[in-house]
């Protein structure tokens, strides 16, 4: 062998022995993280036995509703009064409202502020 050719083996030789080194490292550090995670499995509360599962109510699955909802007038302020501020006005509520029709979008609307329809003309 010549001098070039020993000079040209003793990088490549510390070359595989850092990848292996590295290799290993990953290995540990997986298998640092199964365990750790093993661990914390082990401390959290036990699944829910099959008697512990939610029930489904007795007169079976609730449904959704649909209905169209009003809300209560904001009071008005008498004539020479103080408005309201709005820590004075009570939680407003809705009650159901006897119109059957659902509120639509106005033709040609995309519904949104800034949605990119042409808007209503």
């Amino acid at each position: 062998m010549t001098t070039a050719s020993v000079q040209l083996a003793a990088p490549s030789g510390l070359l595989s022995l850092m990848l292996f080194v590295v290799g290993i490292a990953v290995i540990a550090l997986l298998a640092g993280g199964f365990w750790m995670g093993s661990r914390i499995k082990q401390r959290e509360s036990p699944r829910p036995r099959p008697e512990e599962q939610p029930q489904m109510p007795p007169g079976g699955p609730v449904h959704e509703i649909r209905e169209n909802r009003e809300p209560d007038e904001v009071p008005v302020t008498p004539k020479g009064g103080r408005p309201l501020t709005p820590y004075e006005l009570s939680n407003m509520q809705t009650r159901p409202s006897a119109s059957k029709d659902r509120p639509r979008w106005s033709k040609g609307s995309s519904g949104s502020f800034g949605g990119g329809g042409l808007g209503a003309h």
